[in-house]
């Protein structure tokens, strides 16, 4: 069986009158490591709204609570932790206002290099990606599966592939050696619901 997890990225939208008990029924499917709220295009008043209805729901459920972009919002909102893309905050600046037991992952696209300087900096996670299509946001970079072999066989720090993830095409990055699976659009857009398709991934990540 693989060692390797799914990684929720919430909707772009999310509606705090139903997407709780949403969220709350997905985690109650299957194994999943944690949760990212992300949200873009909203105000900070909204973001900490949001953190705090789907904060505990995550929690409770021994499953981590990790903040987009924003360190600042998830130190003040006890978030388990940030991930930064190389656009937002800077590592080093992060793990500052995050401190040393917060998890803080890092956006690497398929760059090596940048994966290289993060997991040396102390990243906690690594993430590579897109390796497909995706709705959820414009990838920056298009990577191939092959990438997360490589980080295997060199570092210990785990690696998350992200970006286009489906049921059906999961499979090849587990294989190649995925530590978590983040998925946003994969689970919310499933046709059978976001349960089916928490309850479908652990599936296809035991192969079966």
């Amino acid at each position: 069986m693989s060692d390797c997890r799914l990684y929720l990225i919430t909707p772009p939208r999310i509606d705090l009158a139903t997407f709780p008990a949403q969220l709350a029924s997905a985690l109650d499917a299957g194994d999943v490591a944690c949760v990212q709220l992300r949200l873009k295009m909203v105000g900070d008043d909204d973001i900490r709204r949001a953190i705090d209805a789907l904060r505990p729901i995550a929690q409770d459920r021994d499953v981590a609570f990790i903040l987009n972009d924003r360190p600042d919002l998830a130190a003040t909102g006890g978030c388990d932790g940030v991930h930064v893309g190389q656009e937002d905050t800077p590592y080093t600046q992060a793990r500052k206002i995050m401190g040393r037991d917060a998890i803080v992952g890092v956006t690497c696209h398929d760059s090596r290099h940048l994966a290289m300087v993060a997991g040396e900096d102390g990243a906690d996670y690594v993430a590579f990606g897109a390796f497909f299509d995706t709705a959820t946001k414009e990838p920056k970079a298009r990577a191939e599966p092959e990438i997360l072999s490589w980080w295997q066989e060199m570092m210990e720090i785990p690696c998350v592939a992200i970006g286009g993830i489906t049921v059906d095409n999961c499979a090849a990055l587990v294989k190649a050696g995925a530590d978590f699976l983040a998925v946003s659009g994969g689970v919310w857009n499933h046709a059978d619901g976001p349960v089916a398709a928490v309850k479908a991934f652990n599936q296809r990540i035991a192969g079966r």
